[in-house]
């Protein structure tokens, strides 16, 4: 046992001598602009709770309404002890949210892109990854045996190049193809914030006959009519084979969900290892994540749209002058509408840590990303806005960042 700890203080004192050493910091508070963290309360920028439902009274309402009803636990797995009510009424409103056949819903987000990638490809298949998209899509990739392909970010003759590629390698055999294609990217992208240009991706996926999961996590509840994402911002939704996001952001609740045709969600039920063989969410949550829903396409949901576009319009400009924001700067174009999700490239692991612990001096709670989140040398502060933050309380966090990060004060 002595040499088992010896060896894992070794590793985490080398983390430390990277600056890559990660730790739990207890919050005393609920999600919101302003949390509690050792006694101390803090301006938080660091939220996916775009539009301020997490502690909201509509989902806290719902929530205790199905621990009374259904009980703090669902028991089993649904394929065990039943399926419980709250799950198939959610599934219903995604559904109808994202004008698909179906839905299915996952514990978390992370599982829902294992499940389903692992369940729907093989070694004999192929998976081309857009360089940036999350750790989940990455590791379901690895898990499912595929031939695994990866095209710089956003570059659609990267990705066309890598698809025809593909096509050969799977070209067609006594009338049937030899392997499925899969091409994944995010609609935004969670630690940059710009767009995937969905429009030009389709045409390519489908000149080439393949398939296409999109992962709506940052754009689901903010963008789109009625927040139902990007791809209905585009109107390219029903050419999308495999809708993807969580409940645990912009909708406020947890969890994680894959939107699609009826015969896709009936063969996940049946192969998707992540949700056969995970007890299912509590019902408390798919409760609170359809209040969530029906709050972002009610009149409230789109005055909060309204406040968070003002908010991150108003961050925006008020970080202009920030000289590291000049790389971020040159993809705010990609998205008209913007994303909540703001990077300050600083390069330097310590930089960016020196960055947020002088942020914390002042009161502002901002987190700093590094590797293996982000690349090497692309450390970063990642403000996120969310519509319960003040016009006071930006241009506070501006007036912060151009003295700690401009001036190195």
């Amino acid at each position: 046992m002595t040499s088992f700890a010896d060896e894992l203080n070794q590793r985490l004192a080398a983390l430390r001598g990277q600056n890559l050493f990660r730790e739990l910091r207890r919050v005393d508070s609920a999600p919101g602009p302003r949390i509690q963290i050792g006694g101390r309360t803090f301006l938080n920028f660091s939220s996916n709770d775009y539009l301020g439902l997490a502690n909201h009274l509509a989902l806290k309402t719902a929530a205790i309404q199905a621990v009374e009803r259904f009980g703090a636990g669902a028991g089993a797995s649904r394929l065990i002890c039943g399926s419980l009510a709250p799950f198939h009424e959610l599934e219903e409103s995604l559904a109808a949210f994202k004008k698909t056949e179906a839905a299915l819903t996952f514990a978390t987000g992370y599982v829902a892109a294992l499940g389903t990638i692992t369940a729907l490809l093989g070694k004999d298949d192929i998976i081309i990854l857009d360089k940036l998209v999350h750790a989940c899509i990455v590791d379901a990739a690895r898990l499912s045996g595929a031939k695994l392909r990866v095209f710089d970010h956003n570059d659609l003759n990267d990705l066309e190049d890598k698809l025809k590629w593909a096509d050969k390698l799977a070209k067609v055999e006594n009338g049937k193809r030899k392997a499925e294609i899969l091409v994944v990217t995010e609609s935004i992208f969670s630690m940059d914030g710009d767009a995937a240009p969905l429009r030009e991706i389709v045409a390519l996926k489908e000149k080439h006959g393949a398939w296409l999961m999109v992962d709506e996590a940052h754009a689901t509840g903010i963008l789109g009519e009625n927040g139902r994402g990007r791809a209905d911002e585009l109107a390219v939704g029903s050419q999308i084979e495999i809708q993807m996001g969580t409940l645990g952001k912009a909708l406020g609740a947890s969890g994680g969900y894959i939107c699609g045709s009826r015969a896709l969600i009936d063969f996940l039920v049946n192969r998707a290892r992540s949700f056969i063989f995970s007890t299912a969410p509590v019902p408390a949550a798919a409760a609170a994540a359809m209040a969530g829903i029906q709050l972002a396409q009610s009149s409230e949901g789109e005055r909060l749209r309204n406040l968070l576009a003002a908010r991150i319009h108003q961050c925006r400009a008020g970080v202009a002058p920030v000289s590291n924001l000049k790389a971020a700067g040159d993809r705010r174009d990609a998205c008209p509408m913007t994303s909540a999700i703001i990077p300050l490239i600083l390069g330097d692991e310590s930089e960016a840590m020196t960055a947020a612990v002088k942020l914390r001096e002042q009161g502002i709670f901002v987190p700093a990303i590094r590797y293996p989140t982000v690349a090497r040398a692309a450390a970063r502060l990642r403000v996120t806005l969310t519509s319960a933050h003040s016009a006071n309380d930006v241009s506070t966090l501006a007036k912060m960042l151009e003295q700690i990060v401009n001036r190195k004060s």
